[in-house]
């Protein structure tokens, strides 16, 4: 009897086991259907528009977003809720698995609003938890963003360090309109894992706050960037002949963003870039690249670059790949044309900054050159909050302990 007993015991233990099991993977497979990586982006307008990317397991999942107004009295089966649809595609994500890339744009929104949304295939549970975004107001004067440069990590904890970064910098700048990384985002862009905690470590802010990236040289690597464009859905008015998304521009408020890709189609930039400073009318020009002309060292195969900076007096250049502070005097023609201490006026000179590294890697401080006018290796995550409030432009650096290190002003 105490035998049969015992087995009994063993059986219903078993079978908790198994149906344990079953749950979990039975979780484990719910959960693979929810979008992963979820980041949204400027593509067209920011006062009436948003775009989204993210991937799934689902390779025939349908790419849909839904939004309402934040302040609506509504659920996500109102009739007024407001849907669109976008593409999917797929992208080798190594070991002969695919993964499914989904964009997709909201548009016709309303400038100055803020809007609940979420993402994914439209079945029943295959959204994403819903984040909120707010569109840009109209004739806007005034407004901030952060720069970054360099997460490039590998592992979680490497990008530990990344998501830290992003705390502090929206805790110092919480009314931040949007994020600029100044490229190599991971160490190795084929490292799908990589890029899932890069996104992981920072989703609180890039699923509300737009994410714009500037391509690097561990971004796109001999010519090939696939993986770093599947996770954004940026605006396709480039250079014809490079990838689509590794080079762009679009403007916010008063201020022309221009972002350049180091990597390649350099000559073909030169002449587009010349095309879009002549085209723009707005008062503030702000370019973002990778590897700049003036960094902790010289690039010399964007020097033809710099030439069109001076031209169209482009006022600021945001640059990365040195993984340390530097800072340059207002440069004009390749000399130096303030001391960099009284505030720039009246676009006598462009200024180009390193924010160092917001990731695990930095580089010994190289020798300083004639430009430097701030030049250190601390050792420490650091991040730029740009202020521009009609004619004047505010740029403070602080380290991830909230400490800041450097400030200039640029007036018109």
């Amino acid at each position: 009897m105490k035998i049969r007993k015992d087995l009994l015991v063993v059986l219903v233990c078993c079978a908790l086991l198994l149906a344990g099991a079953a749950a979990a993977e039975w979780l484990k497979v719910e959960r693979s259907q929810k979008p992963a990586a979820i980041v949204t982006t400027l593509r067209g307008d920011p006062m009436t528009s948003r775009a989204f990317t993210w991937h799934s397991s689902n390779r025939q999942a349908a790419s849909v977003v839904q939004l309402m107004k934040e302040d609506a009295s509504m659920d996500w089966n109102d009739e007024r809720v407001m849907t669109f649809t976008g593409k999917t595609s797929t992208i080798d994500t190594g070991g002969g698995s695919e993964q499914a890339v989904h964009k997709a744009e909201a548009a016709g929104l309303e400038p100055g609003t803020a809007y609940r949304y979420r993402v994914g295939s439209g079945e029943t549970k295959g959204w994403s938890d819903a984040a909120v975004f707010e569109t840009e107001p109209k004739e806007l004067d005034s407004f901030s963003f952060i720069n970054v440069t360099d997460s490039q990590g590998v592992t979680e904890q490497d990008f530990e360090l990344w998501g830290n970064t992003l705390d502090k910098a929206f805790a110092t700048f919480p009314s931040a309109a949007f994020l600029v990384h100044n490229g190599d985002l991971t160490e190795e862009p084929e490292d799908e894992q990589a890029w899932t905690y890069l996104f992981a470590k920072a989703s609180k802010w890039v699923t509300q706050i737009p994410f714009m990236p500037v391509t690097g040289n561990h971004d796109e690597v001999d010519g090939q960037a696939g993986r770093f464009v599947s996770h954004f859905h940026l605006p396709d008015n480039g250079t014809e002949g490079s990838l689509p998304g590794t080079n762009y521009s679009f403007d916010y408020g008063p201020v022309h963003f221009v972002f350049l890709n180091s990597e390649s189609n350099i000559k073909e930039q030169t002449k587009w870039l010349s095309s879009d400073l002549e085209s723009t009318n707005k008062p503030w020009k702000i370019v973002a690249l990778h590897q700049g002309p003036y960094g902790g060292n010289t690039y010399k195969k964007v020097k033809d670059w710099t030439k069109l900076f001076d031209e169209f007096k482009v006022d600021l250049v945001l640059q990365g790949h040195n993984h340390e502070y530097s800072r340059s005097y207002p440069l004009r023609d390749g000399q130096i044309v303030g001391d960099g201490e009284a505030a720039v006026q009246n676009r006598e000179g462009t200024v180009y900054v390193v924010t160092n590294t917001s990731g695990q890697k930095f580089n010994e401080k190289k020798k300083d050159q004639f430009y430097h006018k701030v030049h250190f290796q601390n050792g420490k995550q650091m991040f730029a909050g740009i202020s521009v409030s009609g004619d004047s432009l505010t740029y403070q650096a602080y380290d991830v302990e909230g400490q800041k290190l450097d400030e200039f002003v640029l007036e018109h």
